[in-house]
């Protein structure tokens, strides 16, 4: 195999030019990592998106999930900093789930579960993660159609994570707003 002056130079170019990305990536973002979520509700999260990125996966009622790739915050936090939140909820079971035999009471089954599902949107705001590493983004899913989100690398269950909240959160009555 024959390698030549161009080809040689073409490979340092090239290499000097991914380093020089991936230098430049690291100094504007503070860290990259998955979307993740929380729901601490009754209600599935059918879908979700952090400023439009999918959160790939749906969530039941009382549970996690999550894995879109890759969200990254900038490297410094600035007050005043948010995140947009999209999100449907629906009913989290198949129950009564007729078949597909009879395409009248599939219908009408599919029907009454479209009706429970309600779109969202919410800015939250991105708390203060300076002198922290980041990894991604965790969605909180609290009752009332409210949002609560961390950029933390620490898993839920560490007493060092910022986000306190009992997995099985009841809905108020009334709630605030």
């Amino acid at each position: 195999m024959k390698i030549t002056i161009f080809s040689l130079l073409l490979s340092v170019f090239l290499l000097t030019g991914c380093s020089q990305l991936k230098a430049e990536a690291q100094t504007q973002s503070g860290g990259t990592g998955t979307i993740k979520a929380i729901n601490h509700t009754k209600w599935a999260i059918n879908h979700f998106s952090v400023d439009g990125q999918s959160g790939i996966d749906a969530i039941g009622p009382f549970d996690g999930g999550g894995g879109g790739c890759c969200y990254g915050v900038p490297a410094i936090w600035k007050p005043g900093m948010t995140v947009r939140i999209d999100w449907e909820t629906g009913k989290g079971s198949s129950a009564g789930f007729p078949g597909f035999a009879d395409e009248e009471k599939y219908l009408e089954w599919k029907a009454k579960i479209d009706a429970q599902k309600k779109q969202h949107s919410l800015t939250v705001s991105v708390p203060d993660y300076t002198g922290q590493e980041t990894c991604g983004i965790t969605v909180h899913f609290l009752p009332c159609d409210d949002v609560k989100v961390t950029t933390s690398c620490w898993s839920p269950a560490n007493a060092n994570y910022p986000i306190k909240l009992p997995l099985e959160m009841q809905e108020p009555k009334v709630c605030p707003k």
